[in-house]
Order: structure tokens, then C-alpha cells, then sequence
């Protein structure tokens, strides 16, 4: 049985979303912090495309090759803030809670992708 890479991408990405719900609460607890900027980590993309174990092969010349897209990647910026207050502080609560909501959905479709993976494994090897 070859390995399956599929539980080690949620892992990759369930990882990935701890870390980002974890600024999201920073910038939520820093919300009335004069000066403060908010914070924001890189996309999941860059993060998989560091990982040396997804990389695509082609075993064959006439195989299609993946070439990389360039600007499809939007990183938040200093001026992506939705507000900043006269103290300098760049939070925006319904921003937040807006990112917060999309971390939730995706633990939710991981966990949903898992559950239906791990079903038709168990069926499978039930024969």
C-alpha cells in the first residue's frame, strides 16, 4: 500500500490554521492598542509550495507539466486595513471576526474531508 499524502496535507493545513487563528486572536486582544498594525501570516500556498513531499511528477515527456501562477497570491499590506483610528491602530474588529469565521469553515471541511476519506478506506478494506 503506497503512503497516502492526503493526512499529511490537513496536517499541514489544520497547522497552518492554528497559527493563523492564533494572530487572529492577537489582533482581536490588540484591538484598542494605539499604534498597534495588524498582523497577518503568508497564504497556505507558500506554504505548500515548501514542502518538498507535493511537489508533481511526470513519468512521461508527454505528461503536463505545473507551472507556477504569479499574482494570483494577495498579501494583506499596510494600507489593507479596513480602518485606522486616530491612534495609529490599524485593527478592524469585523475584518477579524470575518477571518475568524473562515478558519472555522475550513477546520469544519478538513475535519468533513477526513471523515469521508477515512470512511471509504475503512469500506474499501472491508472488501
Amino acid at each position: 500500500m503506497e503512503p497516502v499524502h492526503l493526512f499529511n496535507l490537513l496536517s499541514l493545513q489544520r497547522g497552518w490554521l492554528s497559527a493563523r487563528q492564533s494572530v487572529v486572536s492577537q489582533n482581536v486582544a490588540h484591538a484598542n492598542t494605539p499604534g498597534y498594525k495588524t498582523q497577518e501570516i503568508s497564504d497556505f500556498a507558500k506554504v505548500l509550495d515548501r514542502s518538498a513531499s507535493l511537489q508533481m511528477e511526470t513519468t512521461s515527456p508527454s505528461h503536463q507539466t505545473s507551472t507556477p501562477r504569479t499574482g494570483e497570491v494577495v498579501s494583506a499590506k499596510d494600507g489593507d486595513a479596513w480602518e485606522v483610528t486616530h491612534s495609529g491602530n490599524s485593527v478592524s474588529l469585523e475584518a477579524e471576526m470575518i477571518k475568524a469565521g473562515d478558519i472555522r469553515n475550513n477546520f469544519s471541511m478538513d475535519t468533513n474531508i477526513l471523515k469521508t476519506f477515512h470512511g471509504m478506506w475503512l469500506s474499501g478494506l472491508k472488501g
